[in-house]
């Protein structure tokens, strides 16, 4: 059971990683804020607003 939590919760990280580098941010950055926060970080990344390309 366990190792369903834990397959569960990397593939969410993944998919924050995805989310995150369409919205032109770092998507290694939010892989690892995705450890610690999960769902919470994709709420996040769901809100915040798409960064114009090659800027910050």
């Amino acid at each position: 059971m366990e190792d369903q939590y834990f397959i569960g919760w990397g593939t969410l990280m993944l998919i924050n990683a995805g989310i995150a580098q369409g919205k032109n941010r770092s998507g290694l950055n939010w892989f690892f804020i995705s450890l610690f926060l999960g769902p919470i970080a994709t709420f996040i990344l769901v809100m915040l607003e798409k960064l114009p390309e090659g800027g910050r």
